[in-house]
């Protein structure tokens, strides 16, 4: 293929999460156009793994969907140079009060590949060890322990659509069965 060549990027928007920018591009037949582009700084999620096999998911509202959805913990980078370990072992302690030195990699996904660059590490954590949540002020969150089956049967009834949460899920039935 080809390749397209970027002419220039302009900042249309910073919000608290993203930049939305203008790509002006020059493409294989010569022709330039405007493609729009979102920059995210990345982000960590974490499927943690009670002893009795069940996984914690979050509950909460999401503006962008205008209802609550039923996910992993996760949560932006502070920074660009931050381990995407560190940010998921935060957000797993954050959101649920439970802290893991056990983190385990399961996968990488970028989520929206069309328009925005946001990529997500997803790890797992076993050996739970309970300790207090400390949400962000404008974060309400509750906490609930699912079996992989049930999970499972939500993603099937099309009940739950979070992108990192259903490739993780299914991630982790593929990788271990259980």
């Amino acid at each position: 293929m080809k390749p397209i060549e970027r002419l220039d990027r302009k900042l249309a928007y910073e919000g608290k999460v993203i930049r939305v920018y203008t790509d002006t591009v020059k493409l294989p037949n010569g022709k330039v156009s405007e493609w729009d582009y979102i920059g995210h700084v990345g982000a960590a999620a974490v499927l943690p793994v009670m002893p009795d096999g069940k996984i914690l998911m979050v509950r909460q509202y999401r503006n962008a969907l205008d209802r609550f959805t039923l996910e992993l913990p996760a949560g932006k980078l502070d920074d660009p140079e931050e381990s995407m370990k560190v940010c998921a072992a935060r957000e797993l302690e954050e959101e649920t009060g439970y802290h893991s030195d056990n983190l385990e990699p399961l996968l990488t996904l970028n989520t929206t590949v069309a328009f925005c660059n946001e990529k997500i590490g997803i790890f797992i954590a076993r050996d739970l060890v309970s300790t207090k949540r400390h949400l962000d002020d404008e974060e309400d969150i509750e906490v609930e322990a699912y079996s992989l089956d049930a999970l499972c049967e939500m993603i099937d009834r099309q009940e739950m659509t979070d992108s990192k949460t259903v490739a993780a899920i299914l991630a982790y039935r593929n990788k271990y069965g259980k």
